[in-house]
């Protein structure tokens, strides 16, 4: 037997559409041909959910764009060091930057 709260279920729900749509204008606006890659705290905990179709329909639901974001691959980042390794490889390259 499964204790869900309905409240928190339909919650779920509505931010996993939310979460898709806003992505998909994100990825419209950037023209993210090589993908959307999905990173933070909250997707890798909720990727079950993502991958449910309530996301993905989000995402994709632009009207005359859809097709365009039928072929933008999305991805959950998973490695919970990328932010921290990402603004280690901005810092370097800064600091080369200023020496040259």
């Amino acid at each position: 037997m499964k204790h869900e709260c309905e409240a928190c279920v339909e919650a779920l729900e509505l931010f996993a559409g939310i979460y898709g749509a806003e992505s998909g204008n994100l990825a419209l606006r950037a023209l993210a041909h090589g993908g959307v890659f999905i990173g933070g705290g909250i997707a890798p905990k909720i990727r079950e959910k993502l991958a449910e179709g309530t996301f993905l329909r989000a995402f994709r639901f632009k009207g005359r764009m859809s097709s365009l974001l039928e072929a933008i691959p999305v991805y959950v980042i998973l490695n919970q060091s990328t932010a921290l390794a990402g603004a280690a490889h901005y810092a370097i390259s800064m600091r080369e930057d200023g020496q040259k």
